[in-house]
């Protein structure tokens, strides 16, 4: 489906949620266009290409459990969207050796995407909070 002038990406943004529930790589490998920039930090070097995308993806996702995950209301203009996401989860990746793998991660993704609607660069921000469980407060996200 062609989406160049399509602004509303809430369902890309549920797609990349389900994917990210149920830590499904091929899943999301099928939002991102075939050359697509991930970066998964603004300091970090960019993942290009499926291939370390979904491989960034696994490792990433595969030690966690109990994500709860919360989408806020993504804001597009022509071919670049912006979402608010907040999560909590248990990873013990994240905190090796410590007794409490609760993670909060509020986040933000800035999204291109191209003409068949396929994420084609990807910026993302979050601010970790290792050891609690932090809900996300009243109004966020809209």
């Amino acid at each position: 489906m062609d989406r160049t002038h399509r602004t509303d990406r809430s369902e890309w943004i549920e797609q990349y949620a389900d994917a990210w529930r149920e830590k499904d790589p091929e899943a999301l490998r099928t939002l991102f266009a075939h050359d697509a920039v991930y970066h998964s930090s603004p300091t970090a070097r960019p993942l290009r290409g499926h291939e370390e995308i979904t491989t960034y993806w696994k490792q990433a996702t595969h030690t966690q459990s109990e994500l709860d995950l919360v989408l806020g209301v993504p804001l597009s203009q022509g071919n670049r969207t912006v979402v608010e996401w907040w999560a909590t989860l248990r990873d013990p990746q994240r905190r090796p050796g410590t007794d409490d793998d609760r993670v909060t991660l509020p986040g933000c993704l800035v999204l291109r995407f191209d003409d068949a609607g396929r994420c084609d660069e990807l910026w993302e921000y979050v601010t970790p909070v290792s050891g609690e469980k932090i809900d996300a407060p009243p109004g966020w996200g809209v």
